[in-house]
């Protein structure tokens, strides 16, 4: 990709994202953040309305007039997107990639973000972190980071999510809230909950929102759950390079596949639900704003009821 071509799809994808940028959707996803933090700014006289709990009784005492602590109320979120760029994010039965969804979606939360005046950081990662962009506030850092997301060339092509998560875990302190965008197809389709790289996934995603507010965006492709009538065809492993030959006609080749597949997303909902993560599955061949939007809505609605 030249430097016309990056510009111009730098500029395609902050048109479209900019769109579909709303305020309820900035409400719906970072309203249970704002409040009264937890800062010192400064001491002062109190006034009628301040609440008597913020009394410095040591002062009042010495001044022999009420003063009271006051707080810097915390209106800054760190928004830390991490993004899957492995080979398997390059697939797409419709009209884009997984990737192209990916780099559509992590611009839609960032130009919210920063319209909310929240900084943002950006991960890349593969079987090793490709990229790391720590968080701050405006368009121009908002552009370079759809830049990075549209014109990333990674060296790995498999996928270690806990490694990624790890990293996050090391270089982002405060708390943060984590968009994790991945299709997790580095899982096994065979294996059941309670096989190998499971457990190791469900404790990583449990430590990291511990630490943060995480929210998974798992991107699925149709394609993924249910052969194409193609007859004969070669398969490759887009992460491992392995190839199959499958005859997609014959039946029990279809059932199996599908049979894998449901397999391996009802033990992937499984590590989920007991890391408490919330979850969204966005399949790629169809739009995702409205669906993300009402995602955030109930998730607000679920933590202030």
């Amino acid at each position: 990709m030249n430097l016309s071509e990056l510009l111009e799809s730098v500029r395609r994808v902050e048109l479209r994202t900019n769109r579909l940028v709303t305020d309820s959707m900035v409400g719906a996803y970072l309203s249970r953040f704002k409040g009264r933090g937890m800062e010192f700014e400064e001491l002062r006289e109190y006034l009628p309305g301040d609440d008597v709990r913020d009394l410095d009784w040591n002062v009042t005492r010495r001044m022999g007039r009420p003063f009271v602590k006051h707080y810097r109320e915390e209106r800054e979120l760190a928004v830390v997107l991490a993004v899957d760029v492995s080979g398997s994010l390059h697939f797409g039965s419709g009209e884009r990639t997984k990737a192209e969804l990916a780099a559509e979606i992590a611009a839609t939360l960032a130009f919210s973000a920063a319209r909310n005046g929240d900084k943002v950081a950006l991960l890349l990662f593969t079987s090793e972190v490709e990229q790391y962009v720590p968080p701050r506030k405006g368009r121009r850092h908002i552009l370079r980071l759809i830049r990075e997301l549209v014109a990333v060339h990674p060296r790995r092509k498999g996928t270690h999510l806990a490694g990624a998560l790890q990293f996050l875990n090391r270089v982002v302190k405060r708390r943060a809230l984590v968009f994790l965008i991945t299709d997790f197809l580095h899982l096994p389709a065979t294996q059941g909950a309670s096989a190998s790289g499971m457990p190791d996934l469900a404790m990583e995603l449990g430590l990291t929102h511990v630490r943060h507010d995480m929210v998974c965006l798992h991107l699925h492709d149709p394609l993924e759950g249910a052969l194409p009538r193609a007859g004969l065809v070669t398969l490759e492993d887009a992460e491992t390079g392995e190839l199959l030959e499958v005859d997609t006609l014959r039946r029990s080749n279809a059932d199996r596949y599908a049979r894998e597949n449901r397999n391996r997303l009802a033990a992937l909902d499984s590590a989920l639900n007991r890391t408490g993560v919330d979850t969204l599955r966005l399949d790629a061949t169809q739009p995702f704003s409205a669906k993300l939007q009402r995602f955030f809505e109930l998730r607000r609605g679920r933590r202030h009821g």
